[in-house]
């Protein structure tokens, strides 16, 4: 079970690195998508339910769409606090948590616990 979580520990931070390819104004070193994976994982484990509970009115109407609104501001979180992990703007981090939330959802379908 340790290798799989390793395995798939590794394959996210080549998402992030993968997203940061193929976004426009996501920059990021192998080292920054290393700590800013740790740091989203901290950031996703202990803000972002909290924040998913005070907009649970607009995730209702939206029909959980809005989800992807906070996931892309974790993202700029992390930027802001992360050197070398480098997001030019809010449209860049939800265009990137879009591909990062992808590229997790195929990583979490192939590889079960």
């Amino acid at each position: 079970m340790g290798q799989k979580l390793i395995i798939r520990w590794g394959l996210n931070i080549a998402g992030i690195i993968l997203a940061a390819y193929l976004v426009k104004g996501f920059d990021v070193t192998i080292l920054a998508a290393i700590f800013g994976f740790v740091l989203l994982g901290f950031i996703n484990a202990t803000i972002r339910p909290v924040l998913i509970l005070l907009t649970l009115p607009i995730n209702l109407i939206t029909l959980g769409l809005f989800t992807l609104v906070i996931n892309g501001l974790m993202l700029w979180l992390v930027s802001a606090v992360i050197k070398g992990f480098n997001i030019a703007n809010f449209w860049v981090a939800l265009l990137s948590a879009l591909i990062i939330m992808i590229i997790s959802s195929i990583i979490s379908f192939l590889i079960k616990d």
